[in-house]
């Protein structure tokens, strides 16, 4: 994916993370002005760093910062991991649905999932612009998910939506349902499993976006 970066962390003293759980990171300028930004965790809990995708954003002032100016060695201002709601414990079966940068924490469910040996509790389906446009693509396309492109065709599905045509096949009765993306993503997605019948309490919602 054009315009991102993948940061590897070694975090002193770090406390495993759960899937779906994200860090802080803060930058300090030399006049005392402060600005921080929360990135999902990519990586699996077994992993000794702490990988974060970071998309860069023409006017983000952390993103920016991160993926033009950060080198190997530097020293980060990093808090977490963080979050308790949106998380995957590795043991009960997931139906994961992002879109774009949305599908990082899906990553680290998947790559906790393939560590414990339990790929059969997940199913994955992503909405994106492009293939190429999308993080981990090969990844999880290897890992058998629904990618679903909406500005190019893909195989011989014309460009379009995810419908709940698409996320039918891969609901099961027990499943909680991970939704992650933009606001309006998440919106229609869980819309979109709602409808389908899906319990209102077995949908989390995690919404990306950049800061204010």
């Amino acid at each position: 994916m054009e315009r991102a970066v993948a940061l590897r962390l070694d975090v002193a003293d770090r406390i495993d993370h759960l899937p779906g759980q994200h860090y802080v990171v803060r930058l300090t300028a030399p006049d005392g002005y402060t600005a921080q930004r929360s990135y999902s965790v990519a990586s699996a809990p077994d992993d000794p760093q702490v990988e974060l995708f970071v998309e860069r954003l023409e006017d983000g002032e952390v993103s920016t910062y991160l993926a033009d100016v950060v080198e190997p060695g530097d020293v980060l201002e990093v808090r977490g991991p963080i979050g308790g709601w949106f998380v995957w414990d590795g043991s009960t079966p997931a139906l994961l649905v992002g879109g774009g940068t949305g599908v990082v924490p899906f990553v680290a469910m998947l790559r906790a999932a393939r560590d414990l040996d339990r790929t059969d509790l997940l199913r994955i389906a992503v909405s994106t612009r492009t293939l190429a446009g999308l993080p981990y693509a090969d990844e999880l396309v290897a890992a058998g998910a629904l990618v679903i492109t909406t500005r190019e065709p893909r195989g011989i599905r014309p460009a379009g939506r995810l419908t709940d045509a698409d996320l039918i096949p891969l609901w099961e009765p027990g499943q909680t349902a991970y939704v992650c993306g933009s606001t309006s993503f998440a919106e229609a997605a869980s819309q979109l499993l709602i409808g389908m019948g899906v319990p209102a309490p077995a949908v989390r919602i995690e919404r990306f976006g950049p800061s204010g």
